[in-house]
Formats: C-alpha cells, structure tokens, sequence
C-alpha cells in the first residue's frame, strides 16, 4: 500500500487526469483481462491470466471500483469506502487481519480532505504514504521484539515433558507415579490443565502485543 499511495502521489503530480490516474493503476495491479461478458461500456473488467499482484483480491476489488468511479466521475473516496467495507466484512467471517483495508479506508479520507479543504491530494498522498511507511517500520520492529517472548512461551510449553524424559534418563519412573496412583494421576491431570491454559494466556499476551485481537 506504501508503494501504490507513493504512485498515487507520483501521477497526480504529473497531471493525470483522476480516470488516467486509477486506469494506470489497475494496468499495474489489476491483471487487467477482457472485458467481462454483459458489461461492455461498465468499465467493469474480470481478471486475465499472468503473474498475480502484488496487491490481495479484496484490494485489487477496491481497486477496481475506485477506477470504475473515476471513469463515471463519481466520488472515488465513497467509492473506495464501500468497497472496503464490503471487504472487511467479508474478512471477519474468514478472520482475515483488516490492515490494508484499513489503509484503503485512509486513503479515501485523504481524498476527501483534499476536496474539502483544497489541499494539493499530492501533498496529503505524500504524508500519507510516509504514515504508512513508518507504520511498517514500527509493526516491524515490534515483531522483532516480540521474538524473544514467542521463543519462551514455546519453551515453557515444553518444559514439563522435558522434565519427565530427564527423570527417566536419570532412573527414575515418574510415569509409573503419574499413571499408576491416585494422586498421580490427579497430579498429571492438574498439571497438564495448567500448561495449556499457560499457553493459552501466554499465548493471548504475546498476540495482543503484536496488536492482534486477545
């Protein structure tokens, strides 16, 4: 999203009309294909073979409705807006992380600022762009701290078999003790009940600090 909000800005600076703008865009991103059978003069295209993009198909999507409502000379922002929208629901039913969709949603608002308050949409495309940028750099360095605690929850899941292969080893049954009395069998139930809710609330932390839902 970086480098298309970054040639977003590159093209308005270079005085695309707003249909020559998103036209280019979906040359890039879009595969474009043949115009999809029944919809001559719609603008709407279906995707043609070759390598896919680099952009995911509920982004091509939006994509393609933006330059639909440019060709008409519709407001792109609402329609960037409702094709996201559509998209981020779609999303929640299959639990797909909503971050590029979210960045369309800023994107549109960038054109409504621009609109509204007659800022050069270059300008407001520029700083959008190194907002973004600098997101990525802060998600990035938040997964490399998050490294060290993902490594331990790993650890500590493992700890307690790895203590009872090491009493085997050193001559003792502790299978015999957990499987063979009452108490030990209490004793492995309980114990295993604590490791995986441990990895589960561990598990719970580290996801919420990557800034995924708990």
């Amino acid at each position: 999203m970086t480098v298309l909000v970054l040639q977003l800005a590159a093209l308005v600076k270079g005085g695309r009309a707003p249909a020559r703008l998103w036209e280019e865009l979906w040359l890039v991103y879009g595969n474009q294909g043949p115009r999809a059978a029944g919809l001559s003069g719609s603008g709407a295209f279906r995707a043609g073979p070759g390598p896919a993009g680099v952009l995911g198909g509920a982004s091509r999507g939006i994509l393609a409705a933006a330059r639909a409502a440019a060709a008409t000379g519709s407001p792109v922002g609402a329609a960037i807006r409702s094709a996201a929208a559509g998209a981020v629901a779609a999303g929640r039913r299959h639990r797909r992380p909503p971050r590029e969709l979210a960045a369309w949603v800023e994107l549109a608002a960038c054109f409504d600022v621009a609109e509204a308050s007659g800022c050069p949409l270059a300008d407001v495309l520029a700083r959008f762009a190194a907002h973004l940028e600098a997101d990525e750099d802060a998600g990035a360095a938040r997964q490399t701290a998050l490294a060290g605690p993902r490594a331990t929850v790993r650890i500590l899941t493992w700890l307690p078999f790895l203590g009872l292969a090491l009493g085997m080893l050193l001559g003792a049954d502790p299978l015999a003790v957990l499987l063979g009395t009452p108490l030990g069998t209490a004793a492995l139930v309980a114990g295993l009940a604590l490791a995986a809710a441990g990895r589960v609330w561990s598990s719970r932390l580290v996801r919420a600090a990557a800034g995924g839902d708990p």
